[in-house]
């Protein structure tokens, strides 16, 4: 069987040696014990060589009496896990200044004193040969490793997506439920029942893609002075169903004086939602649970205290690893992924603090505690530009609904027609583009991943029609990651809305979006 040409050139030993003859002499009596050699005249013709593959080289001393640099320059721009195995003929000694550059400078260097026996340079050459083939089967390897981190990425993205393309209708239908029999207490018990169960698979989703981005290192923290007492006010109302479900007493302990941090708010809040929902989750109905803050310098101390199952001594030193659990999911009533503690290592290192956990052993409760480094208080602590969500107005836009999900187009346009707004239902692009013309709606819900023609053409189309050039486009759909925003913004959407669709969201959105078109009737109104 042929070797194919990459093979071959990565298998070579490129020698340079630019007195007389030697380089091909040399590389004849190499040839002969079955290696692959090419004979370069130059540096130049070396870094061509090197460039294309190579196994190891073999260099005279004459030919860096110029200086090292050169060459070494050239090593640097090997990847990673590449490191050429040189040998260096040397004069007799050894001590030149040019043998001590190359030491210093060339990295993989092996000394052969000249004269040097022919065996000797034979075995010298074919230990640099197999060093080098180890170096290739690391590089497979991590070339392997990298391809199973993309498919793995990829899988995770495809999960989400099918996962929330169901959850999309189940949740409209939950509102539609409440809506619906608002008077009937069973029926708001069950639509309430089934909206924390939306609500806890949405956050398995969504812990999902988010330890992919943290362990691939494309969070991107939003940092900004934030004061302590807001970060856990917006953990507590995160986890206040889950806690209030349990029966659990929670006490918050935190200092009267402002403590200001440098970070994302959102993160952070993230942070102790987790840890407050994994204290409520091992310990017992009716426990305790007891969040408090200290100052210590230029530090801050936070530590969520329970009084539940504890956390056994062997388990400690691995509780922040990914998916490691102390109980497995039949034990407990909410066993999760065992990814939240991972989560939440991560989230405090990158804002430059560290977590830890305690526990005096099985049954005597835990204490999970967290250390950030202190920041400057924003510059009038007093002000906001937080407005509250605008309320639902009683004259809505006309709305197009385009989805090939004919469960989650029709329950989302139920559920936006029972709040008062007058919809559409589409289920491909091109009966969307007709109803565009006909309908002339003022928001248009995307679905993305549609047959034949797909949601950004959709987006791309109705942007080239200068009658809905103010039209308010929204992509709906299951593709949440960065590139699927950035995606959607370049197709001409204003919003990105990732599936299930929270009905305060649509709200907001549409009061916001009916606002706005109002306004640019009454404009053109009065101009005419």
């Amino acid at each position: 069987m042929t070797e194919p040409a990459e093979a071959r050139l990565e298998s070579r030993l490129l020698i340079l040696a630019p007195v007389g003859k030697d380089a091909e002499l040399t590389a004849a009596k190499l040839a002969g014990a079955g290696m692959q050699c090419h004979a370069c005249r130059d540096l130049s013709s070396l870094a061509r060589a090197l460039a294309e593959g190579a196994a190891a080289l073999l260099i005279a001393e004459e030919a860096l009496v110029g200086g090292t640099e050169p060459l070494a320059t050239i090593l640097a721009r090997q990847p990673p896990w590449s490191d050429v195995p040189i040998l260096l003929l040397t004069q007799r000694g050894a001590d030149s200044m040019t043998v001590a550059d190359a030491l210093r400078t060339l990295g993989n260097v092996i000394l052969l004193e000249r004269p040097v026996r022919v065996s000797s340079l034979i075995s010298a050459a074919r230990a640099a040969l197999r060093a080098r083939a180890r170096q290739y089967q690391s590089r497979a390897q991590l070339l392997s490793l990298e391809e199973n981190d993309r498919r793995k990425d990829e899988f995770l993205a495809t999960l989400a997506h099918e996962l929330r393309n169901p959850l999309a209708p189940i949740r409209n239908s939950v509102e539609l439920l409440r809506l619906a029999g608002e008077n009937l207490p069973i029926v708001q018990n069950l639509s309430d029942m089934m909206g924390r169960q939306v609500a806890h698979m949405v956050r398995l989703v969504d812990d999902l893609l988010e330890i992919s981005r943290i362990t691939r290192g494309t969070i991107e923290l939003r940092r900004a002075p934030v004061s302590l007492a807001s970060v856990v006010a917006a953990a507590v109302e995160t986890s206040r169903p889950v806690i209030d479900a349990a029966d659990h007493r929670l006490e918050l302990d935190l200092p009267s004086e402002d403590i200001w941090l440098h970070a994302d708010p959102t993160r952070l809040a993230q942070v102790f939602s987790n840890l407050l929902n994994n204290a409520a989750k091992y310990t017992d109905p009716g426990g305790r649970i007891r969040l408090t803050a200290r100052s210590h310098g230029d530090e801050v101390e936070l530590q969520v205290c329970d009084n539940g199952i504890g956390i056994p001594a062997p388990l400690l030193p691995r509780v922040f690893d990914m998916f490691a659990q102390g109980h497995s999911a039949s034990e407990r009533a909410s066993g999760g992924l065992g990814i939240g503690l991972t989560l939440v290592r991560s989230l405090v290192e990158m804002h430059g603090g560290k977590v830890t956990a305690a526990s005096d052993g099985p049954g005597l409760g835990s204490v999970m505690t967290v250390r950030l480094p202190v920041g400057e208080p924003a510059q009038q602590p007093g002000a906001t530009n937080d407005r509250p969500a605008p309320a639902p107005t009683k004259s809505l836009p006309r709305i197009l609904v385009v989805d090939d999900n004919r469960d989650a187009a029709e329950s989302l346009g139920a559920l936006l027609e029972i709040i008062g707004a007058h919809v559409t239902v589409a289920h491909d692009g091109r009966s969307a583009l007709d109803l565009v013309e006909t309908h002339r709606p003022d928001i248009v819900f995307l679905d993305i991943g549609m047959p034949q023609m797909d949601g950004y053409e959709v987006a791309r189309r109705i942007r080239r029609l200068p009658q809905f050039d103010q039209a308010v486009l929204v992509a709906l759909t299951g593709w949440g990651q960065e590139r699927d925003r950035l995606q959607s913004e370049a197709a001409g959407f204003d919003q990105h809305i990732v599936k299930p669709a929270d009905m305060k969201a649509l709200q907001s959105l549409l009061a916001t979006a009916g606002e706005k078109v109002r306004q640019e009737r009454g404009a053109l109104s009065s101009a005419r």
